[in-house]
Order: C-alpha cells, then structure tokens, then sequence
C-alpha cells in the first residue's frame, strides 16, 4: 500500500483547515463585536500583545498597502507577520510570515491548538443564544497565535471589514494606516463616506501614530476626530507626506516621495498604476512612524529593497502572454477608476476585452462606467460565489449601459476566458483583463497557472 508523501499530507491538513473554517458563518456576515474574540485569545495567553502591530485600514489598496509596509520593515531584517484577506487561491496567502505564506504544516498544527479554546468560547456563545465565532473571528485568532508562534518582530494586520468592530481590532496598534475611504459594503458599514470612515476610525487606539491617504473632506473630519480623541498624531498624505513624482517604467514605476522624515527619489516600484505609486508613500510614511517616530529617514538602500521586493498579486497581475492576460482585483467604482487610469497610463494595448462578473452587493454600473472608456468588450460571466450576480442579468444591464454588440455571454470563467483569448490572439495589440470579483480573479490565476499561460 503506498503511503501519500508527507508533502501530500500537509497539503490535505492545510485544505482541511480551510474546509473547517468555512463550516463556520462566512465572511459576507461579519458580527459587528469583539468580545469573544477576546475571550478566545484570552483563553491563549493575549499572543497579539506579543508583538507591536501596523493596523491597515481603509476601501481600496489595503491589501497593496499592507504588503509594501510589511516589504520595506523585512528589509530592515525584522520578522515580519503579515495578514491580509480575501486569499486568491488558498488560506496560506494570508497568513505571512517573513514573506512566504504559511506553511501548510505549521497552519495545521497552530489550528489543532487553538480548537479546544474556540470551543469553549463556541459553547460560551451558544448557551447566551449568541453566534458562534465566525469564520473571520476564528481566521483572527489563528493569525494572531501563529505570529506569537513564529515568532514575529511585528505584524501588519489587514483590518477585515470596517474597523471599530472587525476582530482584528482586539489588538492594539502602533500605528494605525488607512487606505483611501470610499463607499463599499454600505449595508454594514454606513450609506455615507462619514459613517464609514467612522467606523473605520476604530482602530485609532491611544497615543498611536496615524497616517493618512489624501481623503475627502467628510472622511477626513472623522479622522481627526478620532485621532483627537484618542491624543494620537495624524500625518495626511499632501501635508506630512506626499508623491512627488511617479514614472512609467518597464516592469512598474519609478517613484520620489517626501516622507516624514526624509525625502526618497528614483525608487523603482515594481507594480502598475499611480494608486500603488500613493500606496508606497503612505506605506513609507507608515514605516518612517513605526521605526524612528516620524523623524528618523529610512535607509535608502533597504528602502529601495523593500519597495524593489514588493509584489501584490492580483492587482494588475500578468498572468498570460501570448495573448497578453492581467488579472485585478477591482471590485468597486473607486478601484475600478484606478484601474481604468493604469490600464491608459501603463499600457500601449489597441484594444482591451474584459472578463468581469462581480457580485450582487456591488455597485455593477459604477464598475462599468469606470472601465467602459478603455474597454472594447465585455465578457460576462460569474464567479463562484453565492453573492455574484447572475450572469444573465448582469449581462443585460452591461449590454444597457453599453450596447449589445460588445457585450458577449458565458456559463463559466473557462470559456469565456477561451474566447477572450482567441480574440486576442487575432491582433498584436490586444489584451485581457479579469476584473470585477476577488473570487473571480482567483479563478482566473489557478486557471493560467494550469494552462501555463506564461509559457511562450
């Protein structure tokens, strides 16, 4: 009888714990509270309180953000733990530890050490008629005890949804980031920018360093406010800090940038479109806070390393050549726009056929409205989700908005990815994006990744 390879194990033990986390109440349907993830890694001995945390929140760039802040403090030679969310094509992406996603092994045996106190804190619940933990309470306190396990110098944390509210926020950050603050997730989070980025103001704690994109007038009230209140310093990009300067460049971009505490110029950032340019000026604002307070410069060197290092995958990600595939996961207006933007200023392509499904909660036609001038086609499908909207039904509105002749029809991402690709392999100059849904981007990637679509 032939024994699975101990590679093969792990692998089922990663996958099993991701199959147990979605037993769980999903993602779409957080519990706005906090207390029992604190009472779980209370029950742990409160790892989150063994390390200083960077705490990233905002609508757009966050995951980007995260992934820079946690490149430039790596370089510095400090064990870094990283959580960001949604994964793309499994749980281990969110889980970071010095740059490489969690093994599936040490995922596996943290999870089988914290279920007897998830446990406890499931019966707790279920006895006051309350929900169990859900998936993303349990994801967090699996994060935190593995970066306690690591162990880690420090850990930026992707805030999940929200803020003030989401289970991340049982730890207490340094600094406190945020992205810019746009409308998405309005039946959970406010149908104003202020009320959003009220909520989203939460993760502000006591005399903790705050760094801001530029924001709008409303969002940014409620900031200082809550910076106030919490007597923390708040640093805006276009005062404190600000993007000088951005250049395309092969591969990504050329970048100077006006710090805190120094100014950096000609830094090569290995990722498309002025919003990641932003991203990596509020991200060296946010490592300028963290390692000298705002008034230390960075190092030039390991600063260029870290931003040379960086990746984001699924953010303006090549995925196939020959024709030429990219994948972003824009899922709003506001990303949408950003994408739309890179796609003019980065990219010489004649014309552009776009894969899109996007889910039911989203605002379709503001995603459309933003692509619809850089784009020739639509391709409409759905993802696995059960929030996406129909294809049928998105179709038709794509077909309204546009017109019909561009708008073309699919029962799966495989096909339509199939066609989309024979159509670009007609001309020179064409291309094809996936965009509208995280989910559907992750499709997207496994698919490239099994066709060897980067294989000339």
């Amino acid at each position: 009888m032939n024994q699975p390879a101990p590679l093969d194990a792990f692998r089922e033990a990663g996958d099993a714990v991701f199959a147990e986390l979605l037993q769980r109440v999903g993602e779409a349907q957080p519990q706005p509270r906090l207390a029992p993830t604190r009472r779980a890694l209370d029950f742990l001995g409160d790892p989150q309180g063994s390390y200083p945390i960077i705490h990233v929140a905002g609508t757009n760039g966050k995951t980007s953000t995260s992934r820079l802040v946690e490149s430039i403090v790596r370089a510095y030679g400090l064990r870094t733990g990283l959580l960001t969310s949604p994964h793309l094509v499994r749980l281990n992406e969110r889980i970071v530890i010095d740059g490489e996603p969690i093994s599936d092994q040490i995922l596996a045996a943290n999870w089988a050490d914290i279920q007897p106190y998830l446990q406890l804190v499931d019966a707790e619940l279920d006895a006051a008629g309350e929900v169990p933990l859900t998936f993303f309470e349990a994801l967090t306190v699996l994060a935190y005890a593995c970066f306690a396990d690591a162990p880690v110098d420090v850990a930026v944390i992707e805030v999940g949804m929200g803020g003030e509210w989401d289970s991340t926020n049982v730890a207490d950050g340094q600094v406190a980031v945020f992205t810019p603050i746009a409308l998405d997730h309005t039946l959970r989070l406010g149908t104003t920018v202020a009320e959003i980025a009220r909520t989203k103001s939460g993760i502000i704690k006591p005399a903790a360093a705050v760094v801001s994109a530029a924001q709008s007038a409303d969002v940014q009230a409620e900031l200082n406010r809550a910076a106030e209140l919490s007597e923390a310093t708040l640093a805006r990009e276009n005062e404190g800090f600000e993007l000088i300067s951005s250049t395309v460049a092969v591969g990504g971009q050329v970048i100077s940038v006006r710090g805190l505490a120094g100014t950096y110029t000609d830094l090569f950032l290995p990722l498309y479109g002025t919003h990641q340019a932003h991203n990596a000026a509020l991200a060296i604002a946010a490592v300028e806070s963290f390692l000298g307070a705002g008034s230390q410069a960075l190092v030039g060197d390991l600063l260029a390393e870290g931003l040379g290092s960086a990746t984001s995958p699924g953010r303006l990600q090549l995925v196939g050549i020959e024709p030429t595939v990219l994948v972003d996961a824009a899922h709003n207006p506001h990303g949408a726009g950003a994408l739309a933007a890179a796609l003019e200023d980065y990219f010489d392509f004649d014309e552009i056929a776009v894969v899109v499904g996007i889910l039911a909660d989203k605002d379709a036609q503001g995603i459309i409205a933003a692509l619809a001038p850089q784009v020739d086609r639509f391709y409409v499908t759905e993802p696995h989700s059960e929030r996406a909207a129909r294809m049928d039904d998105l179709a038709d509105n794509i077909a309204e908005w546009t017109s019909d002749e561009v708008t073309f029809r699919f029962d799966d991402l495989a096909g339509a990815l199939e066609s989309a690709r024979e159509w670009a392999a007609e001309a020179p100059k064409r291309a094809v994006l996936v965009t509208g849904s995280i989910v559907l981007v992750g499709e997207a990637i496994t698919l490239a990744a099994a066709g060897e679509w980067m294989e000339k």
